[in-house]
């Protein structure tokens, strides 16, 4: 996986909607623009916007390419495009209806792509989810919680390096799998 030229850490995402998800969109890109951040919007304008899934293939190659580690796409349900932005390679695409589920998507997934629905998700609401999605990090807010990073890092690898191939010769078991204990659920912990 290539090391990105354009990284959240520096307030830098990519973002793609189609005539769905545009008004959505709109509204994040102006949240995020007003808290510092660098948009870079491959679907400036409605009356040019691609269909859902060319839009995310668009997104998608945007991370494959190494130029974002971070995107954002939208579209009616999220769902369509979140299916075409995960077949670029290193893509890991997370769909959420909420702040928590967006968060944990990078925390406890590694997302490095979150889809909203303009049909579901509220502009409030999206705002929120993106900011919690581009200010987290894998293991962030987990740290007292034996083993979760680690876990988490296994399952991350595992689907980045995943060979389908591979994985139907070996029985359809994953090749060489590593394993971590994960420690209980730290008291407290809502999610």
């Amino acid at each position: 996986m290539k090391t990105a030229t354009h990284t959240a850490r520096n307030k830098q995402v990519v973002v793609g909607a189609d005539f769905a998800g545009f008004p959505l969109k709109e509204a994040v890109k102006a949240h995020l623009i007003e808290r510092g951040w660098e948009v870079t919007d491959l679907t400036p304008d409605l009356e040019t916007t691609p269909m859902y899934h060319r839009v995310g293939f668009a997104v998608g190659a945007q991370i494959s390419e190494g130029n974002f580690d971070r995107a954002l796409a939208f579209c009616g349900t999220g769902m369509g495009i979140h299916i075409a932005a995960s077949k670029c390679p290193h893509v890991h695409a997370a769909v959420a209806e909420n702040i928590h589920t967006a968060k944990r998507a990078a925390a406890a997934n590694g997302a490095n792509l979150l889809a909203m629905g303009a049909f579901f998700t509220g502009p409030s609401l999206a705002q929120a989810m993106a900011s919690s999605f581009l200010e987290a990090e894998l293991g962030d807010g987990y740290e007292d919680w034996d083993g979760f990073y680690e876990y988490h890092r296994i399952g991350f690898d595992e689907c980045e390096n995943f060979d389908y191939e591979a994985y139907k010769a070996n029985g359809f078991e994953v090749v060489n799998p590593r394993d971590v204990p994960l420690g209980e659920s730290p008291k407290g912990l809502a999610f």
